[in-house]
């Protein structure tokens, strides 16, 4: 029966992809994908089974931790969503960054990183690789010149978020890439505040992008998930012995409620940013408001770039109140519609204050380097009505005063 992994007469575009891509059919010709919840398969005989590790051909497999059907439906279809030539799905978003770095690495390797990076982020390259004998540098990402001082001859990888997690400062993702090609090191971009519908890292440089499935790609809080994607070569030859041999692979179900939900990532991502935009438009300058940090604003400081190297400016709106940790937590608890957590990429609008929540294991001094103040919150725009959720941010901005 011809699938999806027949190729198309013409190129298909973004949301076919995320709909069609990678679709395999059981004898019976299901139109939803199949779930198949086994962690193990059968031979035909002795023989089969020796040829099967020797060597796996396509849709074979020999354990789940190595591959599944269904995986392989989600990583075939967010690769072809991406532009990138495989995949490789994880248990969580951070394993997909831990299996990325140490995959790739080894004693004595040198990575410069951006320092602007999630808490957990910071602890691998901070804490994680030093002890095995890999040399980090940190430079601040905004900066090219710092990039260009930081990369050496011997440098084996960069690593940055294209946004970073919370204060939405935007990287070059093209220009480090340049950088970092020149001296022959690996980019590796972990892409998930901007999303794989407003950003094209692969075709601005980048070889690897990581993204938490967690967020933008699940996006109603149901399942873990994170993937790898990159130049076959580096997926199937590093990245897939590394991560089966340590168990960090994505779950069936899992991949079949990611599976699901790229069929409608583009648009609730369109829908999330258009709320987005007018959001940070309609509370930039308000009293109790010091900054709205929203790259798709004129007063953001990579706006430029914002618009040059991503086709919307996300979903996400870091805001600074005035009056430190009180007047956040006042305004926090003021909400109604907008949820307290510390997830993002929800269908449900959610807001964390990452000082004493996501990035609360960082000194002060590490945190005031961020731009991580008391005073700021973190706002993951959702599906709800706009003019529902300015009201709501309105009226609780004015009990935070």
């Amino acid at each position: 029966m011809k699938d999806a992994r027949t190729p198309p007469r013409k190129p298909w575009k973004s949301r076919t992809r995320a709909v069609h891509s990678g679709t395999r059919r059981s004898q019976y010709g299901e139109v939803s994908e199949a779930l198949f919840l086994t962690q193990g398969f059968v031979y035909d005989s002795a023989e089969a089974a020796e040829a099967r590790f020797i060597e796996t051909g396509p849709d074979e497999y020999i354990y789940a931790r190595y591959g599944n059907p269904t995986v392989a439906m989600f990583e075939d279809r967010i690769a072809a969503l991406e532009g990138a030539e495989d995949a490789f799905a994880t248990a969580s978003g951070m394993a997909a960054v831990n299996g990325a770095l140490m995959a790739m690495l080894k004693a004595g390797d040198h990575v410069v990183s951006a320092r602007a990076l999630f808490g957990s982020c910071l602890y691998i390259l901070e804490d994680i690789l030093p002890r095995f004998g890999v040399e980090v540098s940190f430079v601040d990402g905004t900066d090219l010149a710092a990039w260009e001082a930081a990369i050496r001859p011997d440098t084996k990888a960069v690593f940055f978020e294209s946004m970073s997690n919370p204060t939405l400062e935007l990287i070059d993702i093209a220009a480090v890439s340049r950088l970092a090609h020149a001296a022959g090191a690996t980019v590796i971009v972990d892409n998930v505040f901007a999303t794989p519908v407003f950003s094209d890292a692969i075709g601005l440089g980048a070889d690897v992008v990581i993204y938490s499935a967690t967020k933008h790609i699940d996006g109603q809080g149901r399942c873990l998930g994170g993937v790898i994607l990159g130049p076959r070569e580096i997926i199937r030859k590093t990245v897939e012995p590394y991560m089966k041999h340590t168990g960090g692979a994505m779950s069936p179900f899992n991949a079949w409620v990611m599976l699901k939900s790229l069929e409608h990532v583009e648009l609730r991502c369109r829908a999330q940013a258009e709320s987005a935009q007018a959001i940070a438009e309609a509370l930039e300058g308000h009293p109790a408001l010091s900054s709205v940090i929203f790259p798709g604003l004129a007063s953001h400081p990579q706006h430029a770039l914002a618009e040059a190297q991503m086709t919307r400016p996300g979903t996400m709106i870091a805001l600074e109140l005035a009056g430190g940790q009180a007047a956040a937590f006042r305004f926090l608890n003021a909400l109604e519609i907008v949820t307290i957590s510390n997830n993002l990429g929800d269908a449900k609008s959610i807001i964390t204050h990452p000082a004493t929540t996501t990035h609360q294991r960082l000194s002060d001094e590490a945190r005031a380097a961020l731009g991580i103040t008391q005073g700021l919150v973190r706002l993951s725009v959702g599906l709800e009505d706009t003019d529902d959720l300015i009201s709501d941010l309105t009226q609780a901005l004015e009990a935070a005063r």
